[in-house]
C-alpha cells in the first residue's frame, strides 16, 4: 500500500508542476517609465531601446500571451480533473482495505490497476507539461522574429550604426545610463503596433 500513497504525493506534485508553469506563463515583468524626451538621434548613432516595454507593451506579444494562456490554462485543468479522480480512485481503494471489504486477492488486482493508472497519469502530465513548454517557446520565437525584423527595416531607413537592448530596473543591462535622446523605446513600439494592425488589417481582406 505504501507504493499507492507515495502515487498520490508524485500525482500531486505533477499537478503543481503545471500550475507553476502557467503561473510563470501569466506573469508579466512591470513597465519601465516612458523616456521623457523623443529621440533625436542621428545616423550613425549607437542607440538602445527597452525590451521589457517593448514585450510589455507591443500588442502582438500581448495577443499572443493571452491566446498561451488560454491554451494552458486549458491543459492544467484537464490534468487537474486526471489527477483529482485518481486521487479520489485511490483513497477509496484504501478505505476499502482499511475496513476489510475486499479480499486479498481482489485488493492485490485493484492494486495493480490502480498503479498502471497512476504511471500512465505520470506520463500524460510530463507529455502536456513538455506541450507547455514548446508553447511557450514558440510563442516567444514569434514575439523576437517579429521585433527582430522590424527592427532590421527600421534600421535600413535610420542607419544607426548600432542598436542595443538594455532590460532591468534597478541596474538595467547592458545600457546602466545613456542620453534619453538615443532612447528609441517610443518609436519601435509606435512602429511595431503601427505594423502589427497593418498586418491584421491585410489578412482580414
Amino acid at each position: 500500500m505504501k507504493k499507492i500513497t507515495l502515487g498520490i504525493i508524485a500525482t500531486l506534485g505533477a499537478a503543481a508542476l503545471l500550475s507553476m508553469t502557467v503561473s510563470s506563463c501569466n506573469s508579466t515583468s512591470a513597465p519601465a517609465a516612458k523616456s521623457g524626451s523623443d529621440s533625436t538621434a542621428v545616423a550613425g548613432s549607437i542607440v538602445f531601446f527597452n525590451l521589457d516595454r517593448v514585450l510589455d507593451e507591443y500588442d502582438m506579444a500581448n495577443d499572443l500571451r493571452s491566446v498561451a494562456e488560454t491554451k494552458i490554462n486549458s491543459i492544467n485543468q484537464e490534468v487537474n480533473r486526471r489527477g483529482s479522480k485518481l486521487e479520489k480512485d485511490i483513497k477509496t481503494f484504501q478505505d476499502k482495505i482499511n475496513k476489510g471489504l475486499m479480499t486479498q486477492s481482489v485488493a492485490e488486482i485493484q492494486g495493480k490497476k490502480l498503479q498502471d493508472q497512476q504511471n500512465s497519469f505520470q506520463q500524460y502530465a510530463a507529455q502536456k507539461q513538455q506541450e507547455i513548454a514548446e508553447e511557450q517557446q514558440v510563442m516567444m520565437n514569434q514575439i523576437a522574429d517579429a521585433i527582430k525584423t522590424f527592427i532590421d527595416q527600421y534600421n535600413a531607413e535610420k542607419g544607426y550604426a548600432m542598436i542595443l537592448t538594455t532590460q532591468g530596473e534597478i541596474m538595467p543591462a547592458p545600457v546602466v545610463a545613456g542620453d534619453p535622446a538615443l532612447d528609441i523605446t517610443d518609436d519601435i513600439l509606435e512602429g511595431l503596433n503601427a505594423a502589427y494592425v497593418k498586418s491584421k488589417t491585410e489578412n482580414k481582406e
